[in-house]
């Protein structure tokens, strides 16, 4: 792959530059933007009062001080709790960040952080939801996403959204209310249905596992013939930054986002 296509491969920051500040903080993200990231990623949920959070697991108990279900907690009394002193404690002893930065983040504020960025940096969106709250996530987002003007791309203009899940009817769902938002299908593992490079009606971009890229390389292929495009997670170590470079991936989404541009000789 020459140098040229390398620099063609979207760098997309998961859950924020999350090697170096905790994950789904505002300081995770600003600190992606800050290392000249494409896009961030980010999971979303949706509290017991309706506001959409950036928050992976469905309990807080391993990115916070406090306990629960994202989904039986109200935004006030997420906000009460402490989003960062864990990366610290566990992960990188030198990481100090404020309260301001490291409490929980809504959806609403990292558009915000999106919008006034300075240049173009796209959003990758997965919808997390339990079963009781089917089509509610999805309506919530949908409608942030019109109140920033993000729901449909302007005319000849790529979409600086798109929407990711596991669940074909999540997907299925988005489409319906916003047919030219773009969806991504994340796939853990290739089912039967898949192998051949098929995917949902409607989804034209398919993100495999590195896992499933490092075993199964000529599947990126088979997804590329069907015409989709080929974004992989999570992508962290330098080998394997190399094998999707050399594989022709669109977008690769790491947890190092410096470290990635670095690799693909952006910096």
């Amino acid at each position: 792959m020459t140098l040229a296509q390398q620099q063609r491969i979207q760098v997309v920051a998961h859950r924020g530059a999350s090697q170096d500040a905790p994950e789904h903080t505002l300081a995770a993200y600003k600190k992606a933007i800050e290392d000249g990231a494409d896009a961030l990623e980010c999971d979303v949920r949706l509290t017991a009062d309706g506001h959409l959070v950036c928050v992976h697991d469905r309990r807080i108990n391993r990115t916070s001080n406090g306990r629960g279900a994202v989904s039986t907690l109200d935004l006030s009394e997420l906000t009460a709790l402490d989003f960062g002193s864990w990366k610290g404690l566990d992960e990188r002893p030198e990481w100090t960040g404020s309260a301001a930065d490291t409490s929980v983040l809504t959806l609403e504020r990292l558009l915000e952080l999106v919008t006034d960025a300075g240049r173009r940096v796209e959003l990758a969106i997965e919808t997390k939801h339990p079963t009781r709250w089917a089509g509610q996530v999805e309506e919530r987002l949908l409608l942030l996403l019109k109140r920033f003007g993000l729901d449909a791309p302007a005319p000849d203009e790529p979409s600086r959204v798109r929407v990711m899940s596991f669940s074909a009817r999540s997907l299925s769902r988005v489409q319906e209310a916003s047919p030219t938002l773009p969806t991504v299908y994340l796939l853990q593992f290739v089912s039967p249905r898949h192998r051949e490079g098929r995917l949902p009606k409607g989804v034209h971009i398919a993100a495999p596992s590195i896992r499933i890229v490092r075993n199964h390389p000529a599947y990126v292929a088979k997804l590329a013939r069907a015409g989709h495009q080929i974004h992989v997670w999570t992508v962290d170590e330098p080998e394997d930054v190399d094998l999707c470079a050399s594989l022709g991936v669109d977008a690769i989404i790491t947890n190092r986002p410096a470290a990635v541009l670095r690799r693909l000789g952006r910096t």
